[in-house]
């Protein structure tokens, strides 16, 4: 018998036992789960009948209360054994994907350590059958080849050598084929995954992550991590897996999934990825869009653009000197040098608007300005302008509500003197005050009060207080123009979205954070979509936490690709530990597609190629839009019928996308409209505008109407790699009239 057969006999005994174990404690956690289902219907059943006729019965609130606690536990109970029960279940097809074999330095016995996605222990004998993957020795399988290895275990580093590593395919529940593996996780098993069609939502990578992902998924010693990644380098994947990974380790932090807040660049996304931290066995955690976010924060102060919105305006302006224009105009506001403006506004408001004034109440002098304007420039605990006006109101209020007693009283006694009765004066009293205390208030909160949206206006309104407040610093040659085109937005109550971050920091400057206390960690996906502005918010929304801030510079689109944004963010959040990485391997694209994808780019990029291998992307041209249309759908249905699952026909612009699809719904009844964001991510044809593509990934890609008309300038070159870097399998270029001059030449046109 050959080794390999006999060690193939060793394995599926090993999975046999591993596999009689997991059915054995799904007949154990299903009982126990029958049991307290039945537990926690008795004990509602019981409430219900002691408890509810008797709700007004304030002796009995005792006992309520009891039932209440008793039923809560009982319902956490049950929810936690469910959760072991899906665990099993999931096990159960698939219990480990690898396993190394580990001698420890001074011993002498060899452990073979099986890896999986969750811990299996018997906890009566305490034999561990698989050890999660995030499990401190389980980074070996990553990190390591065979010979001497280390590890970080919780009481220390521990060394020793591993003697094998291994992988496995298992399905459902059947051990289909191992391989020896030695440097990495084997090219074997990543080809296999990698050749597979792309699903509606993004998997777990965790049989396949590499060693330099590995390193930052389990980077625990930085409080801001940066992380440039080419696309296709799994930098979401990797970011999600950081997060289950933190969870994991998070008892001993008191961190849950409530501390962990993902910023999304888009709800297209957010959907997309809301299955992976599921999968590895932790609950979704808080996205947040920063749009959105900006919309709802600034609801009721003018109609808020959407970044969508803003870049399809940027695409119509076909005038190139305006378009640039616009761009600098964005890229300014989003600036640190706009933030200094900022904070000198805020000064400005300080030291010149606020008028303190002498306060008077019913005749008597209350507090002199001079004293109130004291009180409030007296900073030295760095307090907000709105909290320390809310504190000079409280203080005022304070002061006079001993003259109101004083007159309530001496009201009473008139009118008791008139009439020579004694009677309940009060009612009449507070009629008599009312108008002169709201009249008062009504001073009052114009001193006190402070709405940020005003301010703002100002900046732009009142004349030559920009530039006075920018006197000293470098300023875009269309600053003039950009002044007077914001305050006609913003009169008209429109608020662009370069003006959501200006003004979501003024807010915060003025008023304080309110939101997020509870927030410990924070992953910014897509970094490069956010300007220096954008992490000062972050900076002030989550002061406490620690940061993971992943993007590809080459897949910005409002900016030109700046790798000096990761050295601002740096100094922004000032960590007291801060790390740069960067990955440089791409999976998603075959060769050939990355290759081509790379030629699209102005400027080097240091990228290593996965050799695997594809045909090359093609180039197709029609004489009018309606033959394209045409031949799309014939297209379609031959991708298809070789295998493939979705298929993307990636517009440039919402506009075009909405034009197509009209077009195209009447040949295919299948095909879907991207277009708000809120739908969801299926298999099958999707049409999608260029900028809602970022982060997603089809088996393949058609790029719409790349012609000369319509792909031309800096931006549109950003948009159309981005669409092309989506492609796993196939890349198709489709145009009518002349070809992009962005394309080099070379590829086959058909």
């Amino acid at each position: 018998m050959s080794e390999y057969h006999q060690d193939m006999l060793d394995e599926q005994v090993y999975l046999n036992k591993t596999l009689e174990f997991i059915k054995s404690e799904l007949k154990r956690v299903g009982e126990l789960l029958e049991s307290r289902k039945n537990s926690l219907k008795e004990s509602r059943k019981q409430m219900w009948e002691d408890c509810v006729h008797s709700t007004t019965d304030f002796t009995k609130l005792t006992e309520v209360n009891q039932y209440l606690s008793q039923v809560s536990i009982q319902t956490s109970t049950y929810v936690n054994t469910t959760k072991q029960m899906e665990k099993f279940e999931k096990m159960l097809g698939s219990p480990y994907f690898g396993r190394f074999d580990f001698v420890e330095s001074g011993f002498h016995e060899k452990e073979k350590i099986y890896i999986g996605l969750y811990n299996l222990m018997d906890s009566n004998t305490h034999d561990i059958y698989v050890y999660d993957w995030r499990a401190p020795i389980s980074s070996i399988f990553y990190q390591y080849e065979m010979g001497k290895v280390e590890y970080k275990a919780p009481y220390g580093r521990v060394s020793g050598e591993v003697q094998l590593k291994r992988q496995y395919k298992i399905q459902n529940s059947e051990l289909k084929y191992f391989f020896d593996c030695n440097v990495k996780i084997d090219d074997e098993m990543l080809q296999e995954v990698l050749r597979k069609n792309s699903s509606a939502k993004m998997k777990n990578i965790v049989e396949t992550i590499q060693r330099e992902q590995d390193t930052i998924i389990r980077d625990m010693d930085h409080e801001l991590l940066i992380v440039q990644g080419v696309a296709g380098g799994g930098k979401t994947s990797i970011a999600l897996h950081r997060i289950a990974y933190l969870l994991y380790h998070g008892l001993n932090e008191h961190l849950s999934h409530q501390n962990i807040v993902i910023i999304s660049p888009n709800v297209v996304f957010s959907k997309y990825i809301a299955s992976v931290l599921p999968e590895l066995g932790e609950e979704n955690v808080n996205q947040i869009v920063f749009e959105s976010f900006a919309a709802q924060t600034l609801k009721g102060k003018g109609k808020v653009q959407t970044r969508n919105q803003q870049i399809e305006g940027l695409m119509f302006l076909k005038n190139e000197e305006q378009r640039r224009m616009a761009e600098k105009s964005i890229e300014f506001k989003g600036s640190t040098v706009f933030s200094v403006i900022l904070d000198r506004l805020v000064v400005y408001f300080e030291q010149d608007i606020i008028q303190f004034e002498d306060i008077h109440y019913d005749g008597m002098l209350i507090e002199t300005g001079k004293n109130l304007r004291d009180f409030f420039l007296d900073n030295k605990i760095d307090m907000p302008v709105a909290k320390r006006l809310k504190r000079i109101e409280n203080m005022i209020l304070d002061k006079i509500r001993p003259f109101q007693k004083q007159r309530l009283k001496k009201i009473e006694e008139m009118v008791q003197e008139m009439d020579g009765h004694e009677f309940d004066i009060k009612p009449y009293s507070r009629l008599l005050s009312m108008k002169e205390s709201k009249d008062f208030l009504y001073r009052l909160k114009r001193v006190t009060e402070i709405d940020y949206y005003r301010l703002y206006e100002l900046l732009y309104n009142e004349e030559g207080l920009f530039l006075k407040l920018a006197h000293d610093l470098p300023l875009p040659e269309n600053v003039e123009e950009m002044i007077s085109y914001t305050w006609e937005r913003l009169k008209k109550g429109n608020i662009d979205y370069e003006d959501c971050a200006p003004l979501l920091y003024l807010k915060l400057k003025l008023e304080g954070n309110e939101y997020f206390s509870d927030v410990k960690q924070v992953v910014v996906d897509e970094a490069q979509d956010y300007t220096p502005l954008h992490y000062m918010i972050f900076n002030r929304l989550f002061k406490d936490a620690n940061f993971t801030v992943l993007g590809d510079i080459n897949q910005s689109m409002e900016n030109s690709p700046d790798t000096m944004l990761y050295d601002k963010v740096m100094g922004i959040l000032n960590k007291r530990s801060s790390i740069k990485l960067s990955m440089n391997q791409s999976y998603r694209s075959t060769y050939e597609i990355t290759q081509f994808t790379q030629s699209l780019l102005k400027g080097y990029q240091d990228l290593i190629h996965f050799e695997r291998h594809g045909d090359k992307p093609e180039i197709t041209r029609r004489e009018t839009v309606e033959e394209l249309s045409k031949t799309m759908i014939q297209k379609i249905q031959y991708y298809f019928d070789q295998g493939y699952e979705s298929i993307a026909i990636i517009c440039k612009t919402a506009f075009g996308a909405e034009r197509l699809y009209k077009m195209l719904i009447g040949m295919n009844k299948n095909v879907k409209l991207i277009r708000t964001g809120e739908e969801e991510i299926e298999k099958g044809v999707l049409i999608v505008p260029s900028y809602m593509a970022k982060g997603l990934e089809f088996d393949v890609v058609i790029v719409f109407d790349v012609s000369s008309r319509n792909y031309i300038n800096e931006l549109d070159r950003r948009l159309l790699y981005i669409a092309c870097t989506r492609a796993l399998h196939r890349l198709e270029i489709c145009h009518t009239g002349e070809l992009s001059p962005l394309i080099q030449p070379g590829l086959t046109e058909t």
